[in-house]
C-alpha cells in the first residue's frame, strides 16, 4: 500500500531545509525579477525535480534498457508522457488565442544539422550518464560525477554557439506541424498510433527475451519515494502542462545552459556578442539569468530534486571519481551541449517538447537520437559500464 506521509526518520534535515530555502529564494528573486510567472516557473521546476528523482525518469537508461536487456517498460512510460502533455498541449496551440491563453509550439526544420545533433546528444547522454533532464536532477540528488557532466554540458552548448550559422547552411526539411496541418484531434490520434505501434513492439521484444514483462515498480511513498514509473510519467506530463498554461510554450532545457555558459564567457572577456548566435539575444545576456524562464526553471529541477533526495535519505555526495568516470563524464557532456544546440535541444525540449508541439523534427529528432544512444550504449559496454 502506498503511504502517503510516511515517518521522516531517515529524512536528511539539513539539506532538506537548504533546498526548500533555497526553491523559495529562487521563485522570488525570479518574481521580483521577470514578473509572476517565473516565479511560478521556478516552482513547477521543483515539481519536476522531485518526479524525476522519485520515479528516477530518465531517458537514457530507458533507451539502454530496451537494447541490453529488451525491457521496454521505460518507453513506454515515456510514451505515456507524451500521450498525455500532448492531449492537453495540442488543443492549446491550436485554440489557446480564442480563450486568452496564447500557446506557441516548437516547430522547427530539420536537416543535416539538426541530424549530426541529435546522434551527438545520443551518444553524449550514454557516455555521460544522463540525458538533460537527467543531468539536473542527479545534480541535485548530490552526484558528484553528474556535476562533472554539467559543467561539460554548458561548455559544449556554448561552444556552438560561434558554429550555428555556418550549420544553419546546411540543406533541411522544412518545418511541418500536425497540428497545423491535421488539427489537434486528428494530430492526436496519429501521435497514438505511432506511439502505441512503437509501443506493442517493445511488448514483442520483451516477451520474446523474457517470456513475460517485468513487474513495473510500484510506488512506495508519494512524499519520500520511490514512485512507480507511470506516476512520475503522470507528474511530469503536469509539469509539461503547466509550462506551456504559464509560459506558453514547451518545456526546454538546454539553452538555458548555452545562455550560463555565455555570461561566464563573458566575464571572462569573451565579446560573445560578435557571434551572430548572440546577436539577436543581448537582451538576455544583459539580463540576470533569473530573468530567462528555462535557467530558473533549471534551478528549481536542481533543487527539487535535492529535496526529494534529502527525503529520501539519499543526499550523500561521494567525492572520489575514479579516470574513467571523470573523462566519460566530461566527453559526454561536451557532446550533449554541442548536439542540443544543433538539433534545437535535448530530450525535452526537443523530443518531447517536439512532438508534444505536432513537429515532425521531434519524431526525426527520436530516430536519429536513438541511433546515437546506441551506439553510445556499445561504447558503455567496451568500456565495462554497463
Amino acid at each position: 500500500m502506498t503511504a502517503l506521509a510516511p515517518p521522516l526518520s531517515g529524512t536528511n534535515r539539513t539539506p532538506l531545509a537548504f533546498a526548500l530555502a533555497a526553491l523559495a529564494a529562487v521563485a522570488l528573486i525570479a518574481a521580483n525579477t521577470g514578473g509572476p510567472r517565473l516565479g511560478y516557473a521556478v516552482v513547477i521546476g521543483g515539481v519536476a525535480g522531485v518526479a524525476l528523482y522519485h520515479a528516477s525518469f530518465g531517458f537514457t537508461a530507458a533507451w539502454r534498457r530496451i537494447v541490453t536487456e529488451k525491457r521496454g517498460g521505460g518507453l513506454r512510460a515515456q510514451f505515456l508522457l507524451i500521450l498525455l502533455t500532448s492531449a492537453v498541449a495540442f488543443p492549446l496551440i491550436a485554440w489557446g488565442a480564442s480563450f486568452g491563453m496564447p500557446t506557441g509550439g516548437f516547430v522547427f526544420p530539420f536537416g543535416i544539422a539538426t541530424a549530426i545533433g541529435a546522434a551527438m546528444f545520443g551518444l553524449g547522454m550514454q557516455l555521460g550518464g544522463g540525458c538533460a533532464s537527467g543531468t539536473l536532477f542527479t545534480v541535485g540528488g548530490g552526484s558528484t560525477r553528474m556535476v562533472v557532466t554539467l559543467a561539460a554540458f554548458v561548455a559544449g552548448s556554448v561552444a556552438a554557439t560561434p558554429h550555428m550559422h555556418l550549420w544553419g547552411q546546411l540543406p533541411a526539411l522544412p518545418a511541418y506541424s500536425l497540428v497545423a496541418s491535421l488539427g489537434p484531434v486528428l494530430a492526436f490520434a496519429v501521435t497514438a498510433v505511432v506511439l502505441g505501434l512503437i509501443a506493442l513492439w517493445s511488448v514483442r521484444v520483451e516477451k520474446a527475451a523474457h517470456g513475460s514483462l517485468a513487474e513495473p515498480r510500484r510506488t512506495e511513498s508519494v512524499l519520500t519515494g520511490p514512485w512507480s514509473p507511470m506516476l512520475g510519467a503522470l507528474a511530469i506530463a503536469l509539469v509539461g502542462i503547466a509550462t506551456f498554461i504559464v509560459l506558453g510554450r514547451p518545456w526546454g532545457i538546454t539553452s538555458g545552459f548555452a545562455l550560463w555558459g555565455a555570461k561566464i564567457l563573458q566575464e571572462l572577456g569573451v565579446t560573445v556578442t560578435d557571434w551572430p548566435y548572440w546577436q539577436w539575444q543581448k537582451g538576455a545576456l544583459d539580463a540576470s539569468v533569473f530573468a530567462d524562464a528555462t535557467s530558473v526553471m533549471n534551478f528549481g529541477v536542481i533543487l527539487g530534486a535535492m529535496a526529494a533526495a534529502s527525503l529520501a535519505g539519499k543526499f550523500a555526495p561521494v567525492w572520489k571519481l575514479s579516470t574513467r568516470d571523470l573523462l566519460t563524464a566530461i566527453v559526454g557532456g561536451l557532446l550533449m551541449g554541442y548536439g542540443a544546440r544543433l538539433a534545437y535541444g535535448c530530450n525535452i525540449g526537443a523530443y518531447l517538447g517536439g512532438i508534444v508541439s505536432g513537429s515532425l523534427h521531434g519524431w526525426l529528432w527520436l530516430v536519429f537520437g536513438f541511433a546515437g544512444s546506441l551506439v553510445g550504449t556499445r561504447i558503455r559496454l567496451k568500456l565495462g559500464m554497463g
